[in-house]
């Protein structure tokens, strides 16, 4: 068999359009809104086998968490844990067939999974890493897991309805790559091109499947720090929206969701593009999320508008990003339980910023070595402040900081092209829980099997 050596692309699955990387590198979530980008393509005699792909990506992942500080406000067997630690190789298999002809084509995507423990020895996930499933009642990692998901699809014109594993990549659910695997939802999900610069989403979710698990769960709430009850189950998220391009430097979104019994979420956003000549350009990038509680509020109260404006200039290898977020109401921002959420503050490595209360500011610096002569390799500085938090338990208004530094490289050439190499690291100072400095890198090789 002819092995293709490829560059390994986002953790998206199922045939959703993914995340921009580089061996694992995320410049950042796609835009507030015309996100995902892409369109469905319109229905196309080719053929269930003749236009069908597979690849198999082999990933490498080391976490490392280490807790600086203790806080007496918490109990013993939190405060000590000095350490949270594990290393794992994954396998990813995605099969994505064609569709067959005829004027409704029918077609199936299969996803298998698989981790293995290489090190998190006792002791050293007591508080958990989400990397590896763990004992419920020791929190020691296994030595692996795996999961094959399928996923039917019907295509007909410029709409594509998929059944089955899902992995949505919206502002009201968003499932990222941000451990050894992505998380994935059991449900249906409709997205039509049929008119001209808009998408329009539709779907309907029963079942979620954790980053580090095989076994599907009912749906629940993001609620560390006592923020939410996580506790509290729903067996029905449902989404709606769309993105409209009213040119190709304006594009607007609005998302709706309904996590049943627990909470209900709007969504408003604006991505404008502004040349500025001789290559550069400046993205304004505004997010704003209306959230309250649904039916019974099984995870307590929910009353919470997030709004965010972010501004980036581009110019040659450079990129410079700066953002303000606020969080008001007498709640935090919800979102589903281990996805993550969609505001400025996304892939931050060790908090979402999204507390009550919570007022931030961020500063991010990319720089493309491709400039000096080093195509392949990438860097970033990040800087993140939050403060006015109000989270329950805590006597005072809390803060936090995160800094954080990242290098990739992706191999361009010779025996090991496409091989991507990617370090993280990220210290987080508070004063609500505890001190921690964050280390992440993986290794990531795909190969195209056909």
């Amino acid at each position: 068999m002819h092995f293709k050596r490829t560059l390994i692309a986002s953790a998206i699955l199922c045939g959703q359009v993914g995340l921009a990387q580089a061996g694992g590198y995320v410049e950042t979530l796609p835009a507030a809104a015309g996100w995902p980008s892409g369109k469905v393509a319109r229905a196309q005699a080719g053929g269930f086998v003749e236009d069908s792909k597979a690849t198999l990506t082999l990933r490498n992942y080391y976490f490392d968490r280490d807790f600086r500080s203790n806080n007496p406000n918490l109990p013993a067997r939190i405060n000590d844990v000095s350490q949270s630690q594990a290393w794992a190789q994954g396998l990813i298999l995605r099969m994505e067939s064609g569709f067959t002809e005829g004027p409704v084509g029918f077609g199936l995507n299969v996803l298998g999974t698989a981790g293995f423990k290489l090190d998190g020895g006792p002791g050293r996930s007591l508080l958990g890493n989400d990397l590896l499933p763990s004992d419920p009642v020791t929190n020691e990692p296994g030595d692996n897991y795996s999961e094959l998901g399928l996923t039917a699809k019907a295509k007909i014109s410029a709409s594509e309805l998929q059944v089955g594993t899902l992995s949505p990549t919206l502002p009201v659910i968003l499932s990222a790559p941000t451990r050894l695997f992505t998380p994935t939802f059991r449900g249906a999900y409709l997205r039509s091109d049929e008119i001209d610069n808009l998408t329009l989403h539709l779907g309907h979710i029963d079942r979620m499947n954790v980053r580090n698990s095989s076994n599907y769960e009912p749906l629940r709430v993001n609620g560390p720090y006592g923020r939410f009850n996580e506790a509290a189950e729903s067996n029905s998220f449902d989404f709606a929206g769309g993105d409209y391009r009213w040119s190709d430097s304006l594009v607007t979104s609005y998302n709706y969701a309904q996590l049943k019994e627990i909470y209900q979420q709007h969504y408003f956003g604006l991505v404008h593009t502004l040349p500025l000549g001789e290559g550069s350009k400046l993205k304004t990038d505004l997010r704003y999320f209306n959230s309250r509680e649904d039916g019974e509020a099984r995870a307590g109260k929910v009353d919470n508008q997030s709004f965010g404006l972010r501004f980036n200039w581009l110019t040659g290898s450079h990129s410079l990003m700066v953002g303000y977020m606020q969080q008001s109401g007498a709640s935090a921002q919800p979102f589903i339980y281990r996805a993550d959420v969609h505001v400025h503050s996304e892939l931050a490595m060790t908090s979402d910023f999204v507390n009550p209360d919570e007022r931030t500011w961020g500063a991010r610096y990319d720089y493309d070595f491709v400039a000096l002569g080093v195509p392949g390799l990438r860097g970033m500085l990040r800087y993140i402040h939050g403060d006015n938090i109000e989270l329950p338990g805590v006597d005072h208004r809390a803060s936090e900081i995160e800094r954080g530094v990242e290098l990739a490289y992706v191999v361009q050439s010779g025996s090991l092209r496409g091989l991507g190499l990617r370090w993280r690291y990220a210290s987080n100072r508070n004063d609500y829980f505890r001190d921690v400095d964050e280390t992440r890198i993986n290794i990531d090789y795909t190969l195209a099997l056909w």
